[in-house]
């Protein structure tokens, strides 16, 4: 055995391990700086392979020969609207622009211009932050940074444009001034429409030199650099571009260039444009595709690239749009106080926009005419009810399902109340799901969300395309009768759900886009996905084209359907009247309509959609398919589930056989005399009869744990005191009245079972009830031939009206609530020789035997 030498060397390690350690980590550090020394040399190389392709910063405004794009309609024959691509630019030195102009522009878009370098790490920073983190749309480069992506290179976003973009900025700002850089940035910025810096922006929209702008067209102009297509104010978006306007001034305030009386006055100026559109077709449409491309190729692609767009649009059926659109809201804002209307029409199996009417009349600045209402969010109405029951259908409820239509609080915080009610103020008691949605009743539909289940509505909803419908907790209940905000555009499209039999795809606007080389760099075909199973969306269907299940409400005769075709179609109201809605289809067309005013106002008390929006719905689609042949839906499978409550059985009354005589169930031994069918109004909505999480499932042992059970009972209960609806419940336990111990005997002694009866039948009977006896009837074959109320009941019958033969003699003891006994005895009848008796004989007594008549 090895014994250490002294008490601690065992616990000392040897010298040579510490020695390997110590190379270890020397050889580890080496590996690092050498791949870091790597890295640096790659990172290097990269940097210079960049560089060398750099332009050269003195040629800073050299740019490619712009070429106009055109934008064409679906046949590709006629010219909607072409892009000019004639370059307007007018270069002027820096002291030549207005100080409030260069301080409006700094303001928006790089405050700190003169205290950073070429980029503002910072900004960065908080940009990445804001986009990934925040998920929020926001810029971070600085005007040396914006003007090396405008001057000199493209707009692509690539990682390797952005390097590029870095190293143009910093030699930038290495070789020019602060102000160089800012008189060359004022003078190359797009502005749209193949307008380029400060004075040829002033020429254009307000036909003024730079200089004699005022603060408000100063602070317009700033407003416009983020992006031009979309804040031009000839688009679809001028009243987003005053507000941006209005922020400019804000931020002048803020940093000190206006005080905030010279802010008030520059707020309130009316600004006017030069106007550059009078040859465009649709240009609420045109105007939306220049949107979509510049924010998809950049705006100076869109401007000058040259290329040729194929749209979907139909410009026939775009005409008819614009036609009736005009004439009825000419009506409209006449009875109705509705200045604006707007339409949309697509192809349901492709989801092609054929028609587009963003406003009425899109020059038109007194009702901002401008602004395309298609594609701005407004609440629905009751338009969006059909797809809180398809969510329902799909959960097991059924067109024929009962709810009750009785004005309910859904609210459980008694602070805060929420009471939707009908439109007509009526409640409607017991009803249909399909009579609710069709006739548009409010209570019923916010029942449904309920039962479907909210969060289930939206996750529909997203299905479908709506991008504005995320958060449950912003709408609640109220999401049914319209309290979120929806596209008419999105709104449209999502109905095609429906002809489609649960299958939907994005909206399709562009058909081809074709570059200046002629390669076609964009071919858009429909992209179908199934969102539900069809049946549930023939069954919405079957709703929404029954004109009879709406009459009630709509009358039988309204603008929701067309001659001799099927179609079907849902309106929707706001509550207060600023919104009406018509959205309707066949199985090829589907047409949303929107009216209103953009300002927001609310109509006339009473302009509803069925006022205001079918009529142009109706007329559209009318002449829209003139031509066209008449397609038919598919009918739906009507869903069984035994469930009385969710089958509709008896549409909430309860119909019973009761005994008249005790007022108790009727049992098989209750004679037909005494069974009365009984109508009971049931007085319990479907919470009490199903657990809302699985509709087809067992009944709810306590229905009184869901939440808004005794705010549908209470309701309910209210509705039937204040209505004189017979509350009594129907009676649960069975007739004891009619039972074999009240039962009559009886005994027949005469006639005896085969007897001749040669004359009179006679009988002879003994008897006895418990009840007491209160009447013997006889019957020949099952006739009645008399009946005898006095004891001892017998019968002495002259029968000589009968032929003779074999019968069936019954005879029958009752007591006063019809127990009854009977016997049956087989008699035979031979009565011939008192026929002879009875023989008919004639005697003529006058005029008597061989008489004379002599003439009168």
């Amino acid at each position: 055995m090895l014994i250490p030498s002294s008490p601690q060397s065992w616990r000392t390690e040897p010298t040579h391990h510490k020695s390997a350690d110590k190379k270890n980590r020397k050889n580890r550090l080496k590996l690092i700086l050498f791949l870091v020394l790597c890295l640096f040399v790659l990172g290097f190389g990269y940097f210079l392979w960049i560089a060398k392709d750099l332009p050269d910063p003195n040629k800073l405004i050299d740019r490619q020969v712009a070429e106009s794009t055109k934008i064409y309609d679906r046949t590709g024959n006629t010219l909607l609207y072409e892009v000019s691509g004639n370059t307007k630019r007018t270069l002027v030195p820096l002291d030549q622009i207005p100080k409030q102009l260069q301080q409006a522009i700094i303001a928006i878009e790089d405050k700190d211009f003169y205290k950073h370098g070429a980029v503002s790490w910072w900004a960065m920073f908080r940009t990445a932050f804001t986009n990934v983190v925040l998920r929020r749309s926001a810029g971070g480069s600085t005007l040396t940074q914006q003007f090396v992506k405008n001057a000199i290179l493209t707009n692509e976003k690539t990682f390797t444009r952005k390097i590029k973009e870095l190293i143009l900025s910093y030699q930038i700002e290495q070789k020019f001034t602060k102000d160089q850089i800012l008189q060359m940035y004022l003078n190359e910025i797009p502005f749209g429409s193949n307008v380029y810096g400060v004075e040829a922006a002033s020429e254009y929209y307000f036909n003024k030199h730079a200089s004699e702008l005022s603060a408000p067209q100063d602070a317009l102009l700033a407003a416009l650099i983020q992006s031009p297509t979309r804040y031009s104010p000839y688009g679809n978006n001028k009243d987003l571009l005053l507000q941006r306007q209005q922020y400019v001034l804000d931020l002048m305030t803020q940093q000190g260039y206006l005080n905030e009386d010279e802010a008030r006055v520059d707020k309130s100026y009316k600004l006017a444009f030069e106007n550059h559109l009078d040859s465009m077709i649709a240009p609420h449409f045109v105007m939306y595709i220049k949107e979509l491309l510049a924010d998809k190729y950049g705006e100076a692609a869109i401007e000058e690239g040259g290329y040729k767009i194929i749209t979907t649009l139909d410009v026939e059926k775009q005409k008819i749009a614009e036609g009736v659109v005009e004439k009825q809201a000419a009506i409209n804002a006449k009875s109705y106080k509705a200045s604006n209307a707007a339409l949309v029409s697509m192809d349901v199996k492709t989801g092609e926009v054929l028609a587009m009417v963003g406003s009425r009349n899109f020059f038109d600045t007194a009702i901002d005419g401008q602004v395309n209402v298609a594609t701005r969010p407004r609440q629905p109405g009751s338009s969006f009810k059909p797809f809180v029951y398809t969510e329902a259908f799909i959960k097991g409820y059924t067109p024929n399902t009962t709810l009750y239509d009785v004005v309910t609080n859904f609210s459980t915080d008694p602070s805060k109340p929420y009471t939707p009610r009908n439109y007509s103020n009526e409640e409607y008691g017991p009803i249909s799901m399909r009579m609710a949605l069709a006739g548009s009743l409010n209570t019923p539909a916010v029942k449904t969300l309920y039962l479907a289940g909210l969060n289930d509505v939206i996750n529909l909803a997203q299905k479908l395309g709506y991008s504005s419908l995320n958060d449950a907790n912003r709408f609640g209940l109220s999401l049914v009768l319209g309290g979120g905000e929806v596209t008419l555009l999105e709104h449209t499209n999502a109905y095609r759900v429906f002809p489609l039999e649960g299958q939907i795809s994005a909206p399709i606007l562009i058909l081809s886009v074709t570059d200046r080389t002629g390669k076609q760099i964009e071919n858009n075909q429909p992209q179908l996905s199934q969102v539900f199973d069809a049946n549930y969306a023939r069954l919405t269907t079957s709703v929404l084209s029954d004109n009879n299940a709406r009459s009630f409400v709509f009358g039988a005769h309204n603008y929701l359907t067309l001659a001799n075709r099927p179609v079907a179609a849902k309106t929707g109201t706001t509550n207060d009247f600023k919104d009406a809605w018509t959205i309707g289809y066949t199985s090829s067309l589907v047409t949303g309509v929107w009216v209103g005013n953009n300002d927001n106002k609310p109509m006339k008390t009473g302009a509803d959609g069925s006022q205001v929006a079918a009529p142009i719905w109706h007329n559209f689609m009318q002449q829209a398919l003139a031509t066209t042949s008449v397609e038919q839906f598919t009918a739906p499978t009507m869903p069984i589930t035994g469930k009385g409550i969710l089958d509709g059985a008896n549409a909430g009354k309860q119909v019973i056989l009761i005994d008249r005589a005790s007022g108790l169930l009727a049992t098989s031994s209750t004679p037909p005399s005494f069974t009365e069918r009984k109508t009971f109004t049931d007085l319990h909505d479907i919470l009490y009869y199903i657990d809302k999480s699985d509709p087809t499932g067992p009944a709810p042992s306590n229905p009184a744990d869901d939440p808004q059970y005794h705010n549908w009972q209470n309701a309910i209960n209210t509705w039937a005191q204040k209505n004189n609806v017979d509350s009594s419940t129907p009676p649960t336990e069975y007739d004891n009245l009619h039972v074999p111990a009240n039962m009559p005997s009886l005994q027949v002694s005469a006639p005896t079972a085969n007897q001749t009866v040669t004359g009179n039948l006679t009988s002879a009977i003994t008897t006895t009830a418990p009840r007491g006896l209160q009447r013997v009837d006889y019957y020949i074959n099952n006739n009645l031939i008399d009946s005898e109320t006095t004891a001892p009941y017998g019968l002495n019958k002259d029968l000589s009206f009968l032929p003779n033969g074999d019968y069936q003699f019954k005879i029958s003891a009752c007591d006063d609530i019809d127990n009854c006994a009977e016997q049956i005895v087989a008699i035979t009848l031979n009565l011939s020789t008192v026929r002879n008796q009875k023989a008919f004989s004639l005697a003529i007594n006058s005029p008597a035997t061989n008489a004379v008549f002599s003439p009168n």
